[in-house]
């Protein structure tokens, strides 16, 4: 049977899912239009949430009754600390992430590299610099503040807000004799629907843990070869 999904904001992200739907797919958009309800998320298999950090709070209670798996790229989200062991004991998967660029566990593994290897150098020097939309509130992104944790060291921290540029982040390791810059640039929104989608697929497709999990725990299992999800 047909996957029918249940999108939870219809904004620059959210709207680009159905372009990217396989012909048998079914969707529903959920918005201010179109409030979501436990009555009206019936009969979906997925929920697909891209929508701002405090619209989801007020809908998480409703999300976790519905016992539906959720994907979720809301930004500036604090997670309740028992909403895990709510999601295991109720046998349901979420996922989450800043930024569902399918690339970007590409990027983790890169940085990974420049953390074990930058011992090479002395007195190594890092900075990270992002550029997105002029309509984009938090600065830094969550996506380079999640660079700074996987680089495991201090690095100083930039930013520009210009034009409707969808997302672009660079490391950038300067050392005596040379410099080193890592660059992902996201060329067009659908990026992150994909990798939604992507997820989702997954969720539905194989059978992962329940709980709360951050879409770099099912891309490794993907990189593993623990199982491979339709694109």
């Amino acid at each position: 049977m047909a996957n029918k999904y249940a999108l939870l904001g219809s904004g620059n992200t959210g709207s680009k899912i159905p372009e990217l739907l396989n012909a048998d797919e079914q969707y529903t958009f959920f918005n201010s239009s179109n409030t979501p309800t436990l009555e009206r998320l019936a009969g979906h298999d997925a929920i697909i949430c891209f929508v701002a950090g405090p619209v989801l709070e007020q809908y998480l209670e409703m999300l976790v009754e519905s016992n539906l798996p959720v994907v979720s790229g809301a930004t500036g989200i604090q997670w309740p600390r028992d909403l895990n062991e709510r999601l295991q004991a109720s046998g349901v998967t979420w996922v989450w992430a800043d930024n569902f660029a399918l690339g970007m566990n590409i990027v983790k593994h890169l940085i990974g590299a420049v953390n074990e290897l930058s011992s090479l150098y002395r007195d190594p020097v890092f900075q990270i610099h992002e550029i997105h939309h002029v309509k984009k509130l938090d600065a830094p992104s969550g996506t380079a503040l999640r660079w700074q944790d996987w680089l495991q060291h201090d690095a100083a921290m930039s930013y520009e807000r210009e034009g409707d540029v969808v997302g672009t982040h660079q490391l950038t390791l300067d050392t005596e004799f040379e410099k080193i810059t890592l660059t992902h640039e996201a060329k067009d929104r659908r990026i992150f629907a994909h990798g939604a989608l992507w997820a989702a697929r997954a969720l539905l497709e194989r059978d992962l843990p329940n709980g709360l999990l951050p879409l770099d725990y099912i891309t490794a299992m993907h990189r593993q070869g623990e199982y491979y999800v339709s694109n």
